[in-house]
């Protein structure tokens, strides 16, 4: 009995440990497939980017292959686009003239001045059909019913005699065409309302349009307005 009552104990003791070392070897071999499985996740997941980027440097060295091959067209020669120019900057073409639509206000006399200093003078008016492009170009000029332009037109000299400044000399001056005028309806008038010299240079504008293209008024030449220069194209221009 005393044999039996000490071999209980010893017998619970070997059975702990013998439970503790079977849970301890499941224990561990849990983490190792644990491990394994974790393992080889992470090789298939990493594969397919691997492939990627593979594919996407086997892409770039293709194009980089493709783009080589092409051979570069040649360089043209750029065009100096200014030195094509037959008017100066600022200036308009039309009909082998050059136009300047200047908005400085300024009397005749003085607007006649700075025309010439660019080289022209105050427009002189020779056709319909350049009457149809200056009119055309003044009316979306024109901020009111008095924003007119100078022309070079004038009876300064004698009243009724109205010349054409011809721009090669101050005193240069060609007489009006009676048959070729644009007066608008009572014009010139010669009103001395204003000035008590009257009305002995020429203006053009009609904001709102005006019948058969009679837009021209006289104004006192003391008068700020806006003015139209005029100058021969330049051939000498045309370099290539």
């Amino acid at each position: 009995s005393q044999q039996q009552s000490e071999s209980a104990p010893r017998c619970r003791v070997t059975s702990e440990r013998a439970a503790v070392i079977v849970l301890s070897v499941l224990l561990a071999a849990s983490l190792v497939t644990l491990g394994v499985t974790s393992h080889q996740n992470i090789q298939t997941t990493e594969r397919p980017q691997k492939m990627t980027r593979d594919e996407c440097d086997a892409e770039i060295q293709n194009l980089t292959e493709r783009f080589s091959a092409v051979k570069p067209e040649p360089t043209r020669p750029e065009v100096n686009r200014g030195s094509c120019q037959r008017c100066p900057d600022g200036w308009e073409r039309h009909g082998g003239k050059c136009y300047y639509f200047s908005i400085i206000k300024a009397t005749w006399t003085r607007s006649r001045a700075e025309c010439r200093r660019t080289g022209g003078d105050l427009v002189k008016i020779e056709s319909r059909e350049e009457q149809t492009f200056l009119d055309q170009r003044v009316r979306v000029q024109m901020t009111g019913d008095e924003d007119k332009f100078w022309i070079g037109l004038t009876d300064s000299e004698r009243e009724g005699a109205w010349l054409w400044t011809d721009g090669s000399a101050l005193d240069d001056q060609t007489p009006l065409d009676s048959g070729l005028t644009f007066w608008s309806e009572g014009e010139p008038d010669n009103y001395k309302g204003i000035d008590t010299m009257g009305e002995d240079c020429a203006r053009m504008g009609e904001r709102g349009g005006a019948k058969e293209l009679t837009c021209w008024f006289d104004a006192s030449c003391e008068d700020p307005h806006k003015s139209i220069c005029e100058k021969p194209e330049d051939p000498n221009s045309l370099r290539t």
